[in-house]
């Protein structure tokens, strides 16, 4: 495996949904490339069992993740901050790079509502890897 040149944290609420699928997709595409971590600034107990189902259906394992709540060292080591409806619990570096994705929450939905959200992340990932590689 190559080792990392960039490094990114996805962050929401809950570490439950966007942000583990974010995660997983960025540890898949990137093979390695890339340093991932993902967090929320109130973890919940569990990652989100329709948000695991929809990455399975990708062929992407994230069962063995666990939500994590958000440090300003997690922040400190990433060089991309991807927060999705964190809101102002995420701390700000001068030097980082930040984007705010607005996705729509999984918590609550339906495998048929997920897999858009899903689908919309994979893409915004691609264009990141791509930003983070050139």
């Amino acid at each position: 495996m190559a080792s990392p040149t960039a490094s990114v944290i996805f962050v929401c609420v809950h570490n439950a949904g966007r942000s583990q699928m974010a995660a997983g997709y960025m540890r898949h595409l990137s093979a390695g490339r890339v340093e991932v971590r993902s967090a929320g600034s109130m973890p919940a107990d569990e990652i989100n069992p329709i948000a695991v189902a929809a990455m399975l259906e990708e062929g992407i394992d994230i069962r063995e993740q666990q939500p994590k709540v958000l440090t300003p060292d997690a922040v400190m080591a990433s060089d991309a901050v991807i927060t999705m409806g964190c809101g102002d619990a995420c701390p700000y570096y001068p030097g980082k790079r930040y984007e705010d994705w607005v996705l729509e929450d999984p918590a609550g939905q339906g495998i048929e509502a997920v897999r858009p959200i899903r689908d919309e992340i994979r893409r915004r990932v691609e264009g990141l890897l791509a930003d983070l590689l050139a």
